[in-house]
């Protein structure tokens, strides 16, 4: 029973890769005319440099990229955080766009957040 809670334990802090994926929690659109902005809210448990939420997407139906918003630090003491993403291209017609998360460990989070658009 040690020799097994000891390996767990060793897992634990040895793999930074099995951390949660990065959540998003809010997203806000505003329609500027003919572009859009999105603000969008996402909780992860950034370490530091070594592993922390690096970008998110806006993503067509069709899982095409529309807008990146990469995230140039980490976010250690500041969780949740918000940042925005302005003068994105959004075609005519479309009803909703999901948006994906990424961290610098394990990439591009299997999680989207689809939101229909005003």
């Amino acid at each position: 029973m040690f020799k097994r809670s000891l390996i767990l334990a060793f897992l634990a802090f040895a793999a930074p890769g099995f951390a949660d994926p990065p959540a998003i929690l809010n997203v806000t659109v505003d329609r500027q005319g003919d572009l859009w902005k999105f603000d969008v809210t996402i909780r992860h448990n950034d370490s530091g440099w070594d592993h922390y939420a690096d970008a998110w997407r806006i993503l067509d139906p069709d899982g095409k990229p529309l807008g990146t918003r990469n995230l140039a630090h980490p976010h250690v003491k500041e969780q949740p955080f918000t940042r925005s993403l302005s003068g994105v291209r959004i075609p005519e017609g479309m009803t909703e766009v999901s948006i994906q998360a990424r961290d610098s460990v394990s990439g591009w989070s299997s999680e989207l957040v689809t939101i229909p658009l005003p």
